[in-house]
């Protein structure tokens, strides 16, 4: 971490007054991250201990920004210690956006023409920016070739279709891995391909989309950036609303290019299919593997996506054991009550004051956390936070302040975070977690509502949040 604060007062010539930890999409990445802020000034740090991969994130964010592409500035790095700072983009991804501007199917204007901007802005990548990128720093190939895919197919098979318990036919679907993969190569790839764009590596800032997360970029197809985007599993876009996407898509590629959208879309949908068993494949590794539940949340909107394939698209090929395979996941009942299951976890949260004892716990589970805030900085000896609580603004910049509450946080966060997937992974429906202070007014009350905070961003988390002093005074 102090690498992180000597680049911050290099880029800024100040002193790192606050170290804010930020949880990316919980485990699934290995870098850590982390807001340093300094007044209004704040930038966010990573460190990584795979130098190739932040070589290439560093080289091609220096590249877009000088072809005047929305990507963070790089401020500093020390590569020898896996260390960057580069800009501070904000908080609000498009999933984000997304989630917040739509009631099921129906989603507002304001999301449609986000989305709009982001497809927009792809070709620049793609065809603009890529033409003169230095492919010889991607990591971990230089480009989305027949290794790539095998590695995507096999990722595929063996994490999700044999962890699942999906029936295949090896020799036969290994015939059809052959026909996909040809048909794949044999789309024009001189193009630079993002790799994971998706909604959750876009992030919205002042009504403007920017772009983060592009290491794995390499050179390949123009297909795969928009079939990640538009069949981004959890984001669960309409039908009706995809197919309007690609289309203004094609309307600006054509700026860039002379392409027949016949041409096109011969290859889409195997992009398609292939982006979405790329996808499956890493929700089966972390989730049935790795045991980290939250994962497979994806999956039911993954399949969903699959049966809208199968009954509106016929690929160019044949590709029977492949097409097998789907139709039996689709129709699996333990993938669907597996990811299922998942969902109805319930966090209940509270604040209290220790001198009137311990919180009980009414669903008579037992067990969960309690933890003591005693130990950090008390508003409440100040005269000017007596009559406030922790959900007031001053009482929270003052916490904010202090670096002490963000690390005692970070380590509740890890804490409670890897409880969470351990429990929606063996079917667990509660755990209760209770922070607790002095008064139960100022610490106690600032602590749960961060952590619900926290918690609210999860997926299949249903976070309850009480606090037990401030609703005996009728707060």
């Amino acid at each position: 971490m102090d690498v992180l604060k000597t680049l911050f007062e290099q880029h800024f010539h100040v002193a790192v007054e606050r170290v804010q930890p930020l949880q990316g999409e919980l485990g699934g990445s290995g870098r850590k991250i982390v807001r340093l802020a300094s007044g209004e000034l704040s930038a966010i740090g990573i460190l990584y201990g795979v130098r190739e991969e932040n070589v290439a994130f560093l080289e091609f964010s220096r590249h877009f920004r000088r072809h005047g592409l929305p990507v963070p500035e790089i401020y500093g790095e020390a590569l020898d210690q896996g260390a960057y700072l580069e800009e501070d983009l904000g908080d609000t991804t498009l999933f984000e956006f997304l989630s917040k501007h739509r009631v099921g199917e129906k989603i507002a204007s304001e999301a449609v023409e986000m989305y709009q901007k982001v497809v927009a802005v792809l070709p620049h990548f793609q065809v603009e920016a890529g033409h003169d990128l230095n492919y010889k720093v991607c990591y971990p190939r230089g480009s989305f070739d027949r290794q790539s895919i095998a590695w995507d197919l096999n990722y595929f098979k063996y994490y999700f279709l044999r962890l699942a318990g999906v029936p295949f036919n090896e020799q036969a679907l290994e015939v059809d891995f052959g026909r996909l993969t040809k048909l794949l190569l044999s789309a024009p790839r001189d193009y630079f391909l993002y790799r994971d764009f998706q909604s959750r590596n876009i992030i919205l800032r002042d009504g403007q989309p920017f772009f983060v997360d592009y290491q794995g970029g390499r050179r390949g197809a123009l297909q795969y950036d928009i079939a990640s985007l538009l069949y981004d599993a959890k984001a669960d876009l309409p039908p009706l609303l995809r197919q309007q996407l690609l289309d203004h898509y094609l309307e600006g590629l054509a700026g860039f290019i002379e392409l027949p959208r016949e041409a096109f879309l011969q290859h889409y949908y195997a992009y398609v299919y292939v982006r979405i068993m790329q996808a499956l494949g890493a929700y089966g590794f972390r989730g049935f593997y790795e045991r980290k539940g939250h994962f497979l949340q994806s999956v039911p909107y993954a399949l969903k996506n699959l049966r809208w394939l199968q009954h509106n698209v016929e690929l160019p090929i044949a590709l029977p054991a492949l097409m097998n395979a789907f139709r039996s996941m689709v129709g699996s009942e333990k993938l669907q009550s597996v990811a299922s299951e998942k969902e109805d976890l319930t966090v209940r949260i509270m604040s209290f004051s220790f001198h009137r004892g311990l919180p009980e716990d009414e669903t008579g589970n037992g067990g969960g956390f309690v933890f003591d805030g005693r130990s950090l900085p008390n508003p409440g000896r100040e005269e000017r936070f007596k009559a406030l609580t922790g959900r007031d603004a001053a009482v929270i910049e003052y916490l904010n302040q202090q670096e002490s509450v963000h690390q005692f946080l970070a380590h509740v966060e890890s804490l409670v975070d890897a409880s969470v997937s351990n429990y929606q992974s063996r079917g667990f429906k509660s755990l209760m977690v209770s922070f607790g202070c002095t008064g139960g007014q100022h610490r106690s009350v600032y602590l749960a509502e961060e952590l619900a905070k926290h918690l609210r961003d999860r997926s299949g988390v249903d976070v309850e949040l009480r606090h037990r002093e401030l609703e005996r005074l009728g707060q």
